[in-house]
């Protein structure tokens, strides 16, 4: 029996009204919002503080970086704001298009043959969409992927979007780290900068067909140039100076918003694993381009929760002064071996204010690694359970009832 509690979006005014006593008026009153009591020493403090919380109430709300974001989109990005203080969604990669033993099959995915619950978050990998091709490098079809995204819109989850985009300078893929070149050649002035801007046109056409019946925008997250940290992609930190690649970062957005006219777009920002919030801040391309700061760290070793660790509290801690949504953008582990992965993760997170946490894909053809989520009487199935009962996790049933774009 899921013993999970029901979580609602709604603002701690606890929370504020104890650090408006703190840094406002310590000396003259103190609220007690749970038993609705408000003493005070000086009764004419009454109507200042009384407006003081009216106008904080109506000038605290955060907008995302683009000014011109859609109704649904400033929805969303409100909510995973509030959200993430209450709770953490789930997040599977390609949930709904395969799993182990299966491809296309209507309804289905991995996590919920096991826990009878979708994922929250749902990944979706864009990869050879550039190249014009049908389908993603996954060998996943962009029409079925529009349609999952739409899907999942309509029933409350939230969609996020990578883009493992070819090597538009040697025509490699985006693991084609034979030039330092690259990025250069693709910005402004550059000889790749034409092409690029083509990769750049297909995206685009993309994202604007990513309506409902009516017409409405669907909101996506998108996590361009990730794990930026490492060197395994051309946009890596060896493969490209710091200019370089915060110039891509701002050239590509504003082409999208000022060229495009795309304003249905979270922009994440996501690294790998980092070791201070200075190394994490490098090539960050700005505040009013990215709305969600992340990292991806996947399992390679006995280390691997102390670093989740020390980079879930340097994240939080940065995306909470900064306003942003923060999340575990792209994970995995040995569940096949280690049958209390998730458990631990959960344990490790915990503390933290995240709004999800993602994991890979689990293939349904032979690939380089192994499932990294759940599926019907894998060894982990247990564990995950214990994962998915726990009140901090938040799955699809969950976030239906919270209206994340209203």
């Amino acid at each position: 029996m899921n013993v999970k509690k029901q979580i609602h979006i709604e603002y701690n005014f606890k929370i504020l009204s104890r650090k408006l006593e703190k840094q406002l008026f310590p000396e003259f009153f103190t609220f007690e919002l749970n038993s609705k009591i408000l003493t005070m020493k000086s009764l004419h403090h009454v109507i200042p503080v009384v407006l003081i919380l009216s106008l904080a109430a109506c000038t605290s709300q955060p907008v995302p970086s683009d000014p011109k974001a859609t109704p649904e989109t400033v929805n969303l990005y409100r909510n995973l704001l509030k959200l993430q203080e209450q709770g953490m969604m789930f997040g599977h990669e390609d949930a709904l298009a395969y799993g182990i033993g299966w491809v296309y099959e209507e309804g289905r995915s991995d996590v919920k043959d096991v826990v009878g619950d979708y994922p929250a978050v749902y990944g979706w990998e864009l990869g050879h969409l550039e190249l014009g091709d049908a389908y993603s490098l996954d060998s996943v079809h962009f029409d079925r992927i529009q349609g999952w995204i739409k899907t999942v819109y309509e029933r409350g989850g939230v969609n996020t979007i990578s883009w493992h985009l070819r090597n538009p300078l040697t025509g490699g893929s985006s693991w084609d780290t034979s030039s330092k070149e690259v990025v250069k050649s693709i910005l402004p002035g550059g000889e790749k900068h034409e092409f690029y801007k083509t990769y750049l046109d297909k995206m685009a056409n993309f994202l604007n067909g990513l309506k409902t019946d009516n017409g409405t925008f669907i909101p996506v997250i998108f996590r361009p140039y990730h794990e930026h940290t490492g060197s395994w992609f051309w946009w890596g930190k060896n493969l490209c100076t710091v200019e370089e690649y915060t110039a891509l970062w701002r050239f590509t957005v504003d082409y999208f918003q000022n060229e495009k006219g795309i304003h249905h777009v979270l922009y994440a920002y996501s690294t790998d694993r980092f070791t201070s919030t200075e190394e994490y801040l490098e090539r960050y391309p700005g505040d009013d381009m990215i709305n969600l700061l992340g990292f991806d760290l996947y399992d390679r070793g006995p280390d691997y929760l102390p670093t989740m660790k020390n980079c879930a509290e340097m994240l939080t801690a940065l995306a909470s002064e900064k306003g942003k949504i923060a999340a575990v953008t792209e994970a995995g582990g040995p569940i096949a071996q280690n049958h209390g992965w998730w458990t631990g993760v959960l344990e490790t997170l915990r503390p933290f204010d995240l709004s999800y946490f993602l994991v890979w894909r689990n293939p349904h053809q032979p690939a380089g690694h192994g499932a990294f989520a759940p599926y019907k009487g894998s060894p982990d199935s247990e564990n995950f359970k214990e994962f998915y009962n726990d009140p901090k996790t938040l799955f699809q049933k969950e976030i239906t009832r919270m209206n994340l774009y209203q």
